[in-house]
């Protein structure tokens, strides 16, 4: 009977000893790396731009790097469309995601969130030309309007939901949409409110308005793999960042300093 409750206590204690050992796979690859995988699209400015030279900067790069330096590893940028963000996540292609990502219950039922670290909303950017159509009562939700969003966002989705009559031209990056909006290809687009209100302060001569309030609630969040200890992790080093100042900093360096927008192209 004792050996039959040692070999029982044995088995249970190395099932303990292999899951210990399996907890962690992620943080344990970033840190005998000594590399922390960020996935940006690194189009999203002022949350995330590239610079004339290839550099990823903004709210999102300066938070992936704290990040990185507190774990004592080296941040690595991988910047890709929106749409290809959680896809990467998933299979392993990068450590996590700040990438100005909302946190919503469908996107957490694939991927774990800290956050938020910013409350965003869906803002309206299109030309002065065409303000007076969208103070129609139907505003954007005609068949004539034509109305981009960002692939796989919930921008995309706000447009579907809240005006369905429109045309829905779904795009790979902001950039693509407001070259499409300078063209008229476009009516409007639907993007994170930070994004309209910067683009008409970086576009002034372009005749670009920005709606004036935000049309949803959106929480930024950290997307994260399944893996206990690095969202813990992000989690406790998150809570420590907001609790130091270091996140108001950041807002300040990235929404009231507009001093950076000449590193872009």
């Amino acid at each position: 009977m004792k050996k039959a409750v040692v070999v029982i206590l044995v088995s249970v204690l190395a099932f303990m000893v292999v899951n210990i050992a399996a907890a962690g796979p992620v943080m344990d690859r970033i840190l005998q790396k000594g590399e922390l995988v960020v996935g940006t699209t690194g189009t999203q400015p002022p949350l995330n731009a590239t610079t004339r030279d290839g550099k990823i900067i903004g709210f999102d790069a300066d938070l992936a790097k704290l990040i990185a330096l507190n774990m004592g590893v080296k941040v690595k940028f991988a910047a890709m469309p929106f749409a290809k963000l959680l896809p990467a996540l998933e299979t392993g292609k990068v450590d996590m995601i700040v990438s100005s990502m909302t946190m919503t219950l469908e996107r957490n039922l694939k991927v774990a969130f800290v956050g938020p670290y910013y409350i965003s909303g869906k803002g309206i950017l299109t030309k002065a030309q065409n303000i007076a159509a969208l103070q129609d009562p139907e505003g954007l939700n005609r068949p004539e309007f034509k109305v981009a969003a960002l692939q796989n966002s919930t921008s995309q989705k706000f447009v579907e939901m809240s005006v369905p009559k429109a045309k829905l031209v779904t795009t790979k990056s902001y950039d693509e949409a407001v070259d499409m909006l300078f063209q008229d290809k476009i009516d409007a687009m639907i993007a994170d409110y930070p994004f309209c209100a910067f683009t008409t302060f970086r576009y002034k001569d372009k005749g670009l308005v920005a709606g004036q309030s935000k049309l949803t609630f959106e929480p930024l969040g950290i997307a994260l793999p399944e893996d206990t200890l690095l969202i813990n992790w992000v989690r406790n080093f998150m809570i420590m960042l907001e609790g130091s100042g270091q996140i108001k900093k950041l807002n300040t360096r990235w929404f009231k300093d507009a001093s950076w927008i000449k590193e872009l192209p």
